[in-house]
């Protein structure tokens, strides 16, 4: 699947919309207000998306909004991922009694700093057990780790059967890279997804990282862009 600039006719058309499919159409802005959240829901209908991440505020009505017609995603101890794994599990089990479908996990960086890789276990497998049936994605905020930190982080991920690892929060330093996508790719299991999320604005970018190997990505400007485009 190979993106081509507008003007290519049928093809490129259809090779963007099946980007689209793979989009978690996002709004996460603290100022966010429901006729914001409203239109995303409509933009992610519009464009078939894998799902719209919202903030955990708005979750039930988004929920009986959207009425099944595309799943529900919300974040977890967003953004910094330092609260208790109590709180972060209290959080996810009211937004899954909410109509959540999906749920993007900030974990503990500081956990990361100190090493302390059990209690970080601990914390993803409480999690994975509150979100059964649903999909848990854990954002590792790639731009503060080092390459070590990622590779531990990939094997906890893995051990603690979450769904995906994410790249980013989109409110750090930096977001999602190709290099980090790839890297990813070559040490999970096939079992666990690679969400990029951070940064994708362009469908040139969006493009390198599924060519790199990411299954989903967040993203608030793609599907926008294409009803620009009228794809």
């Amino acid at each position: 699947m190979r993106w081509k600039q507008k003007g290519k006719g049928v093809e490129a058309q259809m090779e963007i919309k099946s980007i689209l499919q793979h989009v978690d159409h996002t709004i996460l802005s603290p100022q966010a207000k429901w006729e914001e959240v409203k239109t995303i829901c409509e933009e992610a209908k519009w464009g078939q998306a894998a799902s719209v991440c919202i903030p955990p505020c708005y979750v039930a009505q988004a929920a009986e909004y959207l009425k099944g017609s595309i799943p529900v995603c919300t974040v977890v101890g967003f953004p910094h991922g330092n609260v208790t794994s109590a709180i972060k599990a209290l959080e996810a089990e009211h937004a899954l009694r909410s109509g959540a479908a999906e749920i993007d996990m900030v974990i503990n960086l500081g956990m990361v700093k100190d090493q302390r890789w059990d209690a970080l276990l601990s914390e993803l497998c409480v999690l994975r057990a509150v979100c059964q049936g649903a999909i848990l994605k854990v954002i590792v905020e790639t731009c503060l780790l080092t390459e070590e930190e990622k590779r531990k982080l990939c094997h906890l991920v893995s051990e603690a059967k979450a769904d995906y690892i994410k790249t980013s929060t989109g409110f750090s330093t930096g977001g999602a890279t190709v290099e980090d996508v790839r890297l990813f790719h070559a040490i999970l299991p096939k079992e666990v997804k690679i969400k990029a999320s951070g940064g994708i604005r362009t469908f040139e970018a969006a493009q390198a990282m599924l060519e790199a190997g990411a299954y989903r990505l967040g993203s608030s400007a793609l599907i926008p862009m294409a009803k620009q485009q009228k794809i």
